[in-house]
């Protein structure tokens, strides 16, 4: 399968720590797969059938079944075959965990009053609309700003609308062959379409086989308004009770399976989107409870078959086609759209909060804390196209320092399932258990070109960047193994994204993205043909290296909102610079066009030089671009130019005197004709002397046509070799009187700003 179409991703830049769930670098980095009393998921996930009667299906016979066995842990079913009462007479082995999810419903339903529920621009409505429409279609809004542009060119739609809440109140609301209890893909989107393949790869993960009706009835637990009359129902939902118990179970829920089947299956053709469709699933899932027809732990199962069927239709080679159709279309024909619609989900921190919230639901670590994390078999399928620069075992590995702790209700299943967190996932790896190579080419576009993780990365192994396109590191980053760029670029996003290694920049670009220091915990070393880009708006906005650095290559300084630094800043710190090592060039942007920059390297910093091109104060530090020897071409004798010192110039013209005259203790000289010299003068001495525009003799350093600095003694007269300027730095001009840098002279090293350089 070949993914070359640009993708233009639509990442977020906010960061957050983890808070709930922290990451750890677990015992043993074991990617191999566990398999359940039923086999592998993948391998066996066409068989999640039956199961319409107690008896019917087993832990060992249906992996969905036997995924979630887990929760034989806090409710046993009732054995047999009764009729008409058996659901209710299960036995709950652990009643505190049962009591917290009962109670958890009754506080997130407190708020179902009837003028609430009818409110059209509260937020019940959403509530009636994910129990009523086709999951399918609720879930698209998760696409942003594209929704309305899928829904158009799906030919999507549904019957219901707002229109219905008040009447909902008093009649039950016809099916519309909207609901999921129909059995029906419904009319939610045409696979005929021109993003048909987008619709037929959900409609796909959403066969037959992705039921969750076997595990209902196998595991016989009441919704949560039987279990307590403390539970308020959503009045527009209300006469949709059923009236058997045994055709009403609320382990695991429908809807939150059937929103992770679409909402995956949507993220896989369009992983720009990919963490705000799994909000969208979390949040329907999460609506449920709010309308009182599931509990958290009725949530979460439906979160891990879903996630797992999903899975299995991703990993089944005969849907290979399909999914690359329809990654596709929604490259080439959604994703080109400028679409309109709100976007709900920008919010990064708010998606991230949530999500993580709805993995758990609040349930504390009551069981084992210390089981291994475990990869199922297939799982990464998920993230095949958000991290496709990854290969198989990478992305088993990101799923593997990603996950959740053992510990929680219900999550500990044998393959691993319940314990994937998919969000944290597209982050990026939360550690390096070993060196990690990033091969990432930009000519082929999306992730592929540019990705941000925003995870923190513990671990000892090596970061190794390679290829041409940009991975930007947005962590609070503690891996120690180092980073190494032998390709392409590495962006800090974080003032801590490097670690606590070493970073070694080989043949690729280091950029600086962060308001205030940077720091690199250990060494920095340049070499010749790479980048250090900085980006400065502030005089806080420092590098900072702990240990020793060594410069070479580029130095690119972008200056930022409109920030003209003093001259003097220091822009890199470091502990030491043994080999006196300098950067071969420098390149600016965001300054004003005539201010010219260039380095001062001392002990333990690199600061700032700041001149401008139209001053000959100071501006002599700036290294010239070219070295070309002054000749008599340099000399101009230009009539045109008009003197105009006081009309002191323009007198001594008049007078008739030539060659140097001195007015108001100050030189000029004029030709035989009795015109006013500008530019270079050689007199009769042999010595050159400069001429401003105004004839006036200069001293000083004088920065010429050619680009080159030159130093004029207090006579006037042109310096060469060693000069100690007033700063107190010595500077080098060979014969032709030209400023010298980045060479060693006479045993000395004159550094690119041309100063002697200790």
């Amino acid at each position: 399968m070949n993914f070359n179409k640009k993708i233009m991703p639509l990442v977020l830049a906010t960061t957050i720590t983890q808070g709930l769930m922290p990451f750890k670098a677990f015992a043993a980095d074991d990617l191999t797969p566990h398999a359940g009393a039923y086999g592998y998921f993948v391998d066996t996930y066409m068989q999640n059938s039956g199961g319409y009667k107690p008896g019917d299906t087993s832990p060992a016979t249906n992996p969905a079944v036997g995924a979630l066995s887990q929760f034989l842990n806090i409710f046993t079913p009732v054995s047999g075959t009764a009729n008409g009462d058996e659901w209710t007479r299960g036995t709950i082995l652990d009643q505190d965990i049962h009591d917290q999810n009962i109670s958890t419903v009754i506080d997130m339903t407190a708020g179902n009053t009837t003028q609430a529920a009818v409110t059209t621009t509260g937020p019940l409505v959403r509530v009636f609309f994910d129990d009523r429409r086709n999951a399918s279609y609720s879930v698209t809004d998760g696409l942003g700003k594209y929704t309305d542009v899928f829904r158009n060119l799906a030919n999507a739609n549904t019957a219901i609308n707002g229109d219905m809440l008040q009447d909902a109140l008093t009649q039950k609301i016809a099916n519309d062959d909207d609901r999921e209890d129909s059995h029906q893909k419904g009319p939610w989107a045409s696979e005929t379409s021109e993003l048909g393949n987008m619709v037929k790869l959900i409609n796909t993960l959403r066969g037959g086989q992705a039921s969750g009706n076997p595990s209902k009835y196998f595991y016989q637990y009441m919704r949560p308004y039987r279990w307590s009359s403390e539970v308020k129902l959503l009045p527009t939902l209300a006469l949709d009770i059923g009236s058997n118990p045994n055709k009403d179970g609320g382990f695991p829920s429908g809807h939150t399976n059937a929103a992770y089947l679409a909402s995956i299956g949507m993220a896989y053709a369009a992983p720009e989107r990919f963490q705000e469709m799994l909000t969208r699933a979390s949040e329907l899932g999460n609506d449920r409870i709010i309308a009182g027809y599931h509990s958290p732990l009725d949530v979460m199962g439906g979160r891990m078959i879903g996630t797992a069927l999903a899975a299995s239709a991703l990993y089944d080679p005969n849907n290979a086609s399909l999914k690359a159709a329809a990654y596709n279309e929604a490259q080439t024909k959604l994703f080109t759209q400028a679409g309109t619609s709100e976007d709900r989900f920008s919010d990064y921190k708010k998606n991230k909060e949530d999500y993580i919230k709805r993995l758990t639901y609040g349930f504390g670590q009551t069981g084992d804390t210390t089981i291994p994390m475990k990869v199922p078999k297939g799982a990464e399928v998920l993230l095949e196209t958000r991290l496709p620069y990854l290969d198989v075992n990478q992305r088993r590995d990101v799923l593997y320092t990603t996950g959740l702790e053992s510990g929680y209700p219900l999550l500990d299943d044998a393959e691993g399932w319940g314990r994937l967190n998919l969000f944290a996932a597209a982050d990026g790896y939360g550690a390096f258990n070993s060196n990690i190579t990033v091969n990432m080419e930009a000519s082929k576009g999306g992730f592929n070109a540019s990705d941000r993780w925003r995870n923190d990365i513990s671990g000892s192994g090596t970061l190794i960047k390679q290829g041409t396109g940009t991975l930007k590191l947005g962590g609070d980053n503690t891996y120690s193994g180092g980073t190494d760029i032998q390709g392409g670029t590495i962006e800090a996003d974080s003032a801590t994204a490097f670690g606590v290694g070493s970073v070694s920049n080989e043949s690729g670009t280091v950029v600086e993205n962060v308001d205030g220091l940077v720091n690199i915990k250990n060494d920095y070393n340049q070499s010749q043909n790479s980048t250090l880009e900085l980006s400065i708006g502030s005089k806080d906005d420092v590098l900072e290296v702990d240990g020793n650095a060594t410069f070479n290559g580029k130095l690119k300084l972008d200056f930022s909102n409109s920030y003209i630094p003093t001259s003097g800043m220091t822009i890199i710190k470091f502990n030491s610079n043994n080999t006196n090592s300098r950067f071969s060039s420098i390149e600016t942007t965001g300054l004003p066009s005539n201010y010219v920059v260039n380095l001062v390297y001392d002990n333990n910093s690199v600061r700032l030089l700041i001149g401008t091109s139209d001053s000959s104060s100071g501006s002599h530090h700036n290294s010239p671009s070219n070295h070309t020897n002054a000749t008599n071409d340099n000399v101009s004798t230009n009539s045109d130019k008009t003197a105009t010192d006081n009309g002191v110039t323009n007198k001594i013209a008049t007078e008739g005197n030539t060659g140097w005259q001195q007015k108001n203790g100050l030189w000029y000289n004029l030709s035989k004709e009795g015109t006013i010299n500008t530019g270079w003068l050689k007199d009769t001495d042999g010595k050159w002397y400069y001429l401003d525009k105004s004839g006036m003799m200069k001293t000083g350093w004088v920065q010429s046509g050619d680009g080159n600095w030159y130093y004029l003694d207090k006579t006037g007269a042109m310096q060469t070799g060693w000069v100690k300027d007033t700063d107190g730095n010595w500077y080098y001009l060979n014969q032709s009187g030209t400023m010298e840098h980045d060479k060693y002279i006479d045993g000395y090293y004159v550094g690119s700003n041309g100063a002697w350089a200790e």
